[in-house]
């Protein structure tokens, strides 16, 4: 089930799927969605729910999986990839992709008022707290504090918003 809010702004060149498992896709009042942004029900039956005036720039990818909430005023810089899912791999005797997914480590979260750089990768269980900036090109697969500064593979906590220097 797919439900666009009629103030939202979606890209003629963006490209949202259709579930064929139930998976609920919201967007909300205000959202901007630019060229070039996929969204895809696959890998588990979670919904994807873009929460009022967020922005989803271009190149982005979002996989439904175990689920992704983004909350409200959300910047999302271009070419990120939201992957809440897994897939199964341990066994040799069976091809990767046709032994399905791992159990689920509760999707994505995004509270409101997070900024996420370019090129950014958030994987199953990844939860950004309110307020927070991911650096660009950072790989993000917990927590992330309130108001705090991260970025890189591994994530490191770099400052906080709302001090003189950041840290």
């Amino acid at each position: 089930m797919l439900s666009i809010a009629e103030t939202a702004r979606i890209s003629d060149l963006a490209h949202i799927e259709g579930s064929v498992r139930g998976t609920r896709i919201t967007i909300e009042d205000h959202v901007f969605i630019d060229s070039f942004v996929r969204i895809r029900p696959v890998g588990g039956t979670g919904d994807v729910r873009i929460g009022r005036n967020s922005f989803i720039n271009s190149g982005c990818a979002l996989f439904s999986g175990n689920g992704i909430d983004i909350g409200e005023w959300v910047l999302i810089a271009p070419n990120c990839t939201l992957a809440p899912t897994n897939h199964a791999y341990m066994s040799r005797e069976v091809t990767i992709r046709h032994q399905g997914f791992l159990p689920g480590k509760g999707g994505i979260v995004i509270e409101d008022d997070v900024w996420i750089g370019a090129n950014c990768v958030l994987l199953d269980g990844a939860v950004l707290r309110r307020g927070c900036v991911v650096g660009a090109g950072s790989v993000v697969r917990g927590e992330v504090e309130a108001y705090s500064v991260v970025a890189g593979n591994p994530l490191r906590k770099t400052g906080m918003r709302g001090t003189q220097d950041g840290a």
